[in-house]
């Protein structure tokens, strides 16, 4: 019983003396927070800028005086290992480490068409790795159809990604991201683009944008084969 006394009058001498010296008080909440703090961003959630144009125009378009602040999710990739065709990712690149971001076009078992200039015209994805691509420019128009030109034969591609260095390992990939925070225009889920947007006036920047995604999308399907999808659609011979 004495023991205990003795810890709570140490406990409020201790406490008295912090409330009256503010930079200690200060000193210990930094100590005892930003452990806490470091987690979350290590392993949770962060906010950060994307700087660089090789995801355009999903990020960064050319017509956006601003960079894109996004919402980085850690915790899918860390603790769910949630890889979806068509995420949007932050991962270390393979040939210097440094991050990139690339949206991951396959998965493990998937067959894809590559670009150049990637040196085999297919390539299977191997166990526990995915195929990374950034996007080309926004496509070419014609004004007065609305047609959009998909790219053919050996278009050179300026962008880090799989064609240059092939599948990588699931293991590079940081984070997901999940959501565009600012400018306030452009706010909204990150992801595969589903639906036109039909408040766009016709041939203008936006409706331009919109349906160079969904057409780039189109292309983007037309190229990987699924795993499992080619076995299951093929015809089965009758058994002698």
């Amino acid at each position: 019983m004495n023991a205990l006394r003795g810890v709570r009058s140490a406990y409020a001498s201790c406490r008295a003396f912090v409330q009256k010296r503010p930079a200690v008080k200060y000193t210990l909440s930094v100590l005892v927070w930003l452990p806490l703090a470091s987690a979350v961003i290590e392993y949770g959630l962060s906010v950060k800028t994307v700087r660089g144009r090789s995801m355009q125009p999903t990020l960064n378009p050319d017509d956006s005086p601003w960079k894109d602040i996004v919402l980085f999710d850690t915790f899918a990739i860390k603790f769910r290992h949630d890889y979806k065709r068509g995420d949007v990712v932050a991962l270390k690149s393979p040939v210097d480490s440094k991050l990139i971001v690339k949206r991951i076009i396959a998965l493990e078992g998937d067959t894809v068409k590559t670009l150049p200039p990637y040196p085999d015209a297919e390539v299977c994805i191997p166990p526990g790795h995915a195929w990374v691509e950034g996007v080309f420019p926004v496509l070419p128009c014609d004004p007065r159809t609305g047609n959009l030109t998909l790219p053919e034969g050996d278009e050179p591609f300026r962008t880090e990604d799989s064609n240059r260095f092939g599948p990588v390992p699931l293991g590079l990939v940081q984070s997901r991201l999940a959501y565009i925070l600012w400018p306030w225009n452009r706010i909204g889920p990150l992801g595969k683009p589903l639906v036109p947007r039909h408040d766009a006036v016709f041939g203008s920047p936006d409706w331009r944008r919109s349906k160079s995604e969904l057409e780039r999308e189109k292309w983007r399907q037309s190229r990987v084969t699924i795993a499992g999808s080619a076995a299951a659609t093929a015809p089965h011979s009758p058994e002698a």
